[in-house]
């Protein structure tokens, strides 16, 4: 708990005894507007937005925790936790670094690399990615099985065989955490979010007009500002729009026969985070084939999923930011038009607030007057606001809501 507040005190660039505070506070059922306005003395006067923030990160943060706990726990339960794993975990500082890390050791259904695994074949992955001189035909040869598995699991044959080799290299790729991170980050760079009409849509249907500028669209998906991106997913989610992430393509060498594929940037990548290239030995075909398995089939759509949550979260925070601009406009907006008004906010022992605001709503004069008890000003109270009336020209008067507001609306009306 300490470090969760002595963190967000660092974010926030105030002193942890103020985040502490106001922590304790959140525990004991306060709420944010409370705290901000009635126990500043407490928070050493941390405003509405800090105490939002404050609030927001507290959850977070808790959360994060409790998920590093169960994590630590639940691979310490499977006799894997070495000191550099743990080391890693500890600092992990997002729930996606930790869910990276954690990947490899998540319980999980049962595999094909799993299955592969379980009758023997690791040994040949290992020592086919180690040496690529060998001849994966014939160095399959021994890990042949005379007959299937009780569950129908064929590795009778060689190609059999290199297929386990391929599910086992391909999935453990995919949980290395590096990787994953360092593929989300090019393609958050790189990648394009792309949007189409949906097949069998009407391009003339009033909601699918609507969507007009998103049946043919395409924009780097790191900069795709909100409004956009939130118009996509609710086309995607009322089955309008089709969205996808494009992937950066190398060209083709002019030369490069047809018939040979060439390699996506996403494979060359994950080859080159490997440090493994096609040399033209016995064995780079097939770890080209499990390369390209493992950003195809295990990679592409998880490594999607993953960055349109992250644009989605992005946009919605920006969105909400918007929004809340706005309705503060809204409600600074004088509701009376252009008018020079004076504003009393009742109290009696702390007196009447008064302050004036020109009809821009740029604020002119404030005062306090004490017409109530214990002082009973009465006559010099009007004699202040008498003079504030007459020196700005007050078309109106508001008064508060609250303690003595009724007492407060005979002084003006006086």
């Amino acid at each position: 708990m300490l470090s969760i507040t002595a963190q967000i005190a660092a974010e926030l660039k105030v002193r942890e005894a103020q985040v502490q505070s106001a922590v304790d506070l959140l525990d004991g059922g306060a709420t944010v507007p409370f705290i901000a306005r009635y126990r500043k003395e407490a928070t050493g006067g941390l405003d509405d937005v800090q105490m939002r923030e404050l609030e927001a990160r507290l959850a977070y943060l808790r959360e994060l925790h409790d998920r590093r706990a169960a994590v630590l726990k639940s691979i310490e339960e499977q006799g894997k936790l070495t000191p550099e794993l743990r080391a890693a975990i500890d600092a992990a500082p997002t729930k996606q670094e930790l869910e990276d890390l954690y990947l490899p050791y998540k319980p999980k259904r049962r595999t094909k690399g799993m299955i592969a695994r379980e009758f023997g074949i690791e040994p040949l992955a290992d020592q086919l990615f180690a040496d690529p001189t060998l001849d994966p035909q014939e160095a399959a040869k021994p890990f042949v099985k005379a007959e299937k598995g009780e569950g129908g699991e064929d590795f009778t044959t060689v190609p059999a065989v290199l297929d386990g080799v391929r599910d086992i290299l391909s999935e453990r790729w995919a949980e290395d955490a590096a990787l994953v991170q360092s593929l989300r980050e090019w393609l958050w760079a790189e990648g394009l979010l792309q949007s189409k009409l949906a097949a069998g849509k009407n391009e003339n249907d009033p909601e699918v007009a609507k969507f007009r500028d998103y049946h043919d669209y395409d924009e780097p998906i790191g900069r795709v500002p909100s409004h956009r991106a939130l118009a996509v997913f609710r086309g995607r989610q009322l089955e309008i729009l089709d969205a996808k992430l494009v992937v950066p393509e190398a060209e083709p060498a002019p030369t490069a026969a047809k018939t040979i594929a060439t390699p996506s940037l996403a494979e060359g990548r994950i080859a080159l985070h490997l440090r493994w290239s096609h040399q033209g030995r016995p064995a780079d075909d097939l770890l080209r084939k499990c390369v390209a398995w493992t950003w195809r089939v295990k990679l592409s759509l998880s490594t999607e999923r993953d960055l349109f949550a992250r644009l989605r979260e992005d946009a919605e925070k920006v969105a909400i930011k918007v929004f809340g601009d706005n309705l503060r406009d809204l409600l600074l907006a004088a509701p009376a038009g252009q008018k020079v008004v004076m504003g009393l906010d009742p109290g009696i022992r702390t007196g009447v607030k008064v302050a004036v605001c020109d009809a821009t709503g740029k604020l002119v004069d404030t005062a306090t007057v004490y017409p109530h008890e214990p002082r009973k000003d009465w006559d010099g109270s009007l004699h202040t606001l008498a003079r504030l009336v007459d020196k700005h020209g007050v078309q109106l008067i508001a008064i508060g809501n609250g303690t003595a507001s009724r007492e407060t609306d005979k002084l003006a009306g006086d």
